[in-house]
């Protein structure tokens, strides 16, 4: 059995469609297609099916691709066998995060990584809706994510969760503001405000859910930016209050952070990885680095 096909049927899987998967893969749809064509023959049994303009994979595709799972776990630990004879571990990780998380977490761990010899990380920013973290962990070893307070997260993605830590949110006002001077303030003082949020499907806009059914009103949005530089400079300049996240934001001098008594608001950030991923010896080296950093803050 081709370990390779078996990544390209769970690539498939995850990312929703071959040409979502080939982009993953750095394959072209017409090598994808072929590999899993190969594998269903070797299979006996159609592992695909047409779904409108695409391919979905069939009941038998599922459970291949689930077990494939296994597979790669077992692959991944047999070189992590081998590679625990090294001196130490070597190689290079991919770690993701979104933006407000990567101005947090990633300077601080390249700093613990640029001594550790051997160890390369690369980093990227990934702004996505919560629904869309768990696909970047088949093009990327680590994906800082952050979600609600009281979301299940990625129940049921199969995915290793390293918790990292909790960040309150607050709420964001300009200095000469009615609350700016408030030791904290509930949802009722927020009534008949315009809200600065980020777009639906993000974890801080069902935060501000939250905030509105504490008020038993519904909140006036009259912007929606992810960039909270940009929210902070708008709330800086009297166009609306934010929820913001207190370790991250109120760097811009005309913003005061207020804290939020009353409902539970706050944002779980965590580390994402495949089980198979989670097996490499250099992986974990630098997982151990990230949730011991996190721990201190």
């Amino acid at each position: 059995m081709d370990v390779r096909a078996l990544e390209t049927l769970r690539a498939v899987r995850r990312q929703g469609g071959v040409t979502a998967a080939a982009a993953v893969l750095h394959l072209t749809p017409s090598a994808v297609s072929q590999q899993l064509a190969a594998l269903s023959r070797e299979m006996g049994v159609p592992l695909t099916e047409r779904a409108g303009r695409g391919l979905r994979l069939t009941p038998a595709g599922e459970a291949l691709a689930e077990a494939a799972v296994d597979v790669a776990v077992a692959v991944e630990r047999a070189r992590a066998a081998c590679a625990a004879f090294a001196d130490r571990p070597v190689g290079t990780v991919r770690v993701s995060a979104f933006q407000s998380g990567a101005r947090l977490l990633l300077p601080r761990l390249l700093d613990r990584v640029a001594g550790l010899d051997g160890v390369t990380v690369e980093c990227s920013d990934e702004d996505v809706a919560q629904a869309d973290f768990p696909a970047l962990t088949d093009r990327v070893d680590v994906v800082i994510a952050h979600r609600p307070d009281d979301d299940a997260g990625w129940r049921d993605t199969g995915l290793r969760v390293f918790p990292l830590l909790r960040e309150p949110l607050d709420v964001a006002v300009p200095p000469g503001h009615r609350l700016a001077d408030r030791a904290e303030v509930r949802p009722a003082d927020l009534v008949d405000e315009d809200w600065i949020a980020v777009k639906v499907g993000f974890p801080v806009a069902q935060l501000l859910d939250a905030v509105a059914a504490g008020s038993g009103t519904v909140p006036r949005v009259v912007h929606r930016i992810n960039d909270f530089g940009v929210v902070e400079a708008l709330v800086a300049a009297g166009h609306g209050i934010s929820l913001l996240p207190r370790y991250t934001a109120g760097r811009q001098p005309g913003v005061r952070l207020v804290p939020l008594a009353g409902v539970r608001a706050g944002r779980r950030i965590d580390a994402l990885v495949r089980p198979d991923h989670a097996e490499r010896l250099v992986v974990r080296r630098v997982l151990d680095e990230l949730v011991d950093l996190a721990a201190g803050l």
